[in-house]
């Protein structure tokens, strides 16, 4: 066998190791799955706050209606609905935090609140928060018909891509739009329980049914939306988009403004070569010695 036939061995190879077989290496698939479900979580804690976004929504309510089924007394517990309120938006702005969902639950604890002094009923506590979650149903399902998910509207921003889901991503449009029945029918089943309930039940019983379902239906509509959206195409990241293509520019008038002081130096050494060259053939054609007299 002559040394071309020889198996290669390295020398300074592992025994134990090169025997066996090499060790799986990572797989990169699975890796940016697990990144794709790690952005969407933090885009959905984002866009719907989180724990603490849960507790500003259901805090307000659920002292409004622990206080009046204690003491059936309208003015202090809309006052202390109200003041709990603007306690938990003060706090997110001590901490500076983002405020959104602190100011939509002060505005929404307001309209409930001047709603049930102008009618004397505390049941229209509730009803401008119902009326706003079946106004919310029926926009999330006409919007899908309209090619338009809310869904993505609301996320699009959050996941950095805007609207280029709708034209350039179609799997992530339908991923949206799926996210976006799945909110409204679940939004239209709970005003479908709370909206009999508003004109068949009392006051308390009405408060506690509204508080119970609260959370369990944005759970899982939150559920929902990330399965969905695991499984959809990854987002195309508009704003990187745009910070390339304004490199790109400011790059490109870069090398136009070198090329362009590159020509400017060339243009005046071939000046100052012509402005020597035409001095010297005038000294060459002047006559030396000075003008000569006739005898």
């Amino acid at each position: 066998m002559t040394s071309y036939d020889r198996p290669t061995t390295d020398a300074n190879a592992d025994p134990d190791t090169s025997a066996g077989p090499s060790p799986a290496s990572p797989d990169p698939g699975a890796e940016g799955a697990a990144d794709g479900r790690q952005v969407t979580e933090a885009a959905l804690f984002e866009a719907f706050g989180g724990v603490r976004g849960m507790v500003e929504t259901v805090a307000p309510g659920l002292l409004f209606v622990t206080i009046f089924t204690i003491n059936k007394d309208l003015h202090l517990s809309a006052i202390a609905a109200l003041a709990v309120s603007l306690v938990l938006a003060a706090a997110r702005l001590v901490r500076r935090d983002t405020v959104k969902h602190a100011f939509s639950g002060v505005f929404g604890v307001a309209f409930g609140v001047v709603f049930a002094m102008m009618t004397g009923n505390a049941k229209d506590f509730y009803l401008p928060g119902m009326l706003y979650t079946l106004g919310l149903a029926f926009a999330y399902m006409l919007t899908t018909l309209a090619g338009v998910p809310l869904i993505g509207l609301i996320l699009g921003p959050v996941f950095k891509e805007n609207l280029s889901w709708r034209t350039r991503n179609p799997g992530r449009k339908k991923a949206y739009a799926k996210a976006s029945w799945a909110w409204g029918l679940i939004l239209l089943g709970k005003c479908a329980i709370l909206f009999p309930l508003y004109w068949w039940a009392d006051t308390t019983q009405l408060g506690w049914v509204l508080i119970a379902l609260k959370i369990p239906p944005f759970l899982l509509a939150v559920y929902l939306t990330w399965v969905f959206l695991v499984k959809a195409p990854a987002p195309i990241d508009v704003f990187a988009e745009m910070e390339a293509k304004e490199k790109a520019e400011k790059e490109a008038e870069e090398r136009r403004g070198g090329e362009r002081e590159t020509l400017d130096r060339a243009a005046a050494g071939l000046a100052a070569d012509l402005t020597e060259g035409s001095a010297a053939e005038a000294a060459a054609e002047r006559p030396r010695g000075g003008p000569r007299h006739r005898r």
